[in-house]
């Protein structure tokens, strides 16, 4: 995670790199094809595990907000809280946020699954995908990533029988 700015000059900048960044960069960063394959990624490994994963991408964050020095983290909790990812039967829902102008991935987890994954295991998934993303390779660290995710979760919160898909597994694009 990068250092939020403390001045003010460096607060406009921050908040003129979110500003540059448009909605262009996560079509062009997670197009049609790529989301397809999200999808099926996250499809395929609620069959192997009892959590709820959802991915969501963000752009950027809104001007004010980055300006305000809004941290990533609390962005993603706040994404957490408003796509109802802890709102699932055992408490096990995961959020993937991926901002892109920030260049940064968090994971919230709710705590049935938090409480059985050490944060370096969560770090080392987000770091998959920020040293994809740093080399462009959006599509293919995000599914590497969602498959070590994956592993995670079916070794500590194993599948035991059918269960209903209780949040929507496509990626979200705000």
């Amino acid at each position: 995670m990068s250092a939020l700015p403390t001045t003010f000059l460096g607060r406009c900048r921050r908040a003129l790199r979110h500003w540059m960044t448009g909605a262009g960069a996560g079509r062009r960063s997670f197009p049609a094809a790529t989301l397809k394959d999200i999808e099926t990624a996250i499809t395929e490994g609620e069959r192997m595990h009892r959590a709820e994963v959802r991915l969501i991408v963000e752009p950027a964050l809104p001007v004010g907000a980055a300006f305000a020095n809004v941290s990533n983290r609390q962005r993603a909790r706040a994404l957490f809280a408003q796509y109802g990812v802890w709102d699932t039967e055992e408490n096990c829902g995961v959020l993937i946020y991926v901002n892109l102008a920030a260049r940064e991935v968090d994971i919230v987890a709710d705590r049935n699954v938090g409480r059985l994954i050490a944060d370096g295991e969560w770090q080392d998934v987000c770091r998959t995908m920020t040293q994809g993303f740093a080399k462009g390779e959006f599509h293919d660290s995000t599914l590497a990533a969602l498959a070590q995710l994956n592993t995670l979760l079916q070794k500590h919160f194993p599948a035991d029988g059918s269960r209903p898909n209780q949040l929507p597994n496509e990626a979200v694009i705000l």
